[in-house]
């Protein structure tokens, strides 16, 4: 269990710390492409689609039976649907408020930029919150999916690495517009990831060293529940917003042949007791 717990803390860190890789992009340019952001954010939502139905919910199905997966599948839709209501999905929109900064510069004094300014930063801490909220459920998923086997850890912190790169860029933005400070964009965007590894800590002293196969096979449909939920309701929608329904339905369409052709290397080439 304890080298379960080991990669799984590994694999968290990679998608938490790809918040990093979202303030990266914020520092060497302020104003970041969204359509790029909208591709990114289509594909990764074609990997979480195929995890979630090809993979996750298909296995538990077949391992527990139609209804029991079933359960298990939705009961992850339900819960992450109350995650979502209480804590939504931040935004990019301080891009906006940049402009309108300018404006307000040129038209109205060092009050009103202060002002903003602090407004703008308000909004930043929030974002980053919320999505350290969001990282920790997503943390428990990956550590599930490690105790299942490396093949589904692996995939599941791949797709939520992707997914997190603009969640970086909504925490880095508003906070190096409002401080001009490159390390604080940084920091606060990298300190939001850390949610991930956190999730992993507590529920790997949450849950017995030894579940039921039937037990680890509903958590893992819940969690795919939960994948298939943030999907349709978070990912896609920003994917169409930013770069345009057409080419964002290409990248997940892209993103699902990208994760069935890893799902297959990846059972053809580990070892049978990690590709379980």
């Amino acid at each position: 269990m304890d080298s379960q717990v080991l990669v799984a803390l590994a694999l968290s860190l990679v998608g938490g710390l790809s918040t990093s890789i979202g303030a990266i992009f914020v520092i060497l340019n302020p104003t970041p492409n969204l359509k790029m952001l909208g591709l990114l954010q289509g594909f990764a939502a074609g990997l979480m689609l195929s995890i979630s139905f090809l993979d996750l919910a298909h296995n538990a199905i077949n391992s527990i039976g139609f209804l029991k997966g079933n359960l298990w599948f939705f009961a992850g839709v339900i819960f992450f649907a109350v995650v979502a209501n209480f804590i939504p999905e931040p935004t990019l929109a301080p891009v906006t408020n940049r402009k309108d900064k300018k404006k307000n510069g040129d038209e109205g004094g060092k009050d009103i930029m202060k002002k903003h300014r602090r407004q703008v930063l308000f909004s930043g801490i929030v974002t980053a919150i919320g999505i350290s909220l969001h990282n920790f459920p997503e943390g428990m998923a990956v550590f599930l999916g490690s105790m299942k086997g490396l093949r589904v850890g692996l995939n599941l912190a791949l797709a939520i690495a992707l997914h997190n790169i603009p969640e970086g860029v909504a925490v880095a933005l508003p906070v190096y517009f409002a401080t001009q400070s490159k390390w604080q964009a940084f920091k606060l965007a990298t300190l939001s990831g850390f949610a991930e590894p956190l999730g992993v800590i507590i529920v790997a002293y949450l849950f017995p060293s030894s579940l039921s196969p039937e037990i680890l096979e509903g958590l893992l449909g819940s969690v795919g529940g939960v994948m298939a939920f943030l999907t349709l309701h978070e990912m896609l929608p920003l994917a169409f917003d930013y770069a345009g329904q057409k080419q964002a339905i290409k990248a997940v369409f892209l993103g699902m042949a990208f994760m069935s052709a890893s799902l297959y290397f990846l059972e053809i080439s580990l070892p049978k007791d990690l590709s379980l």
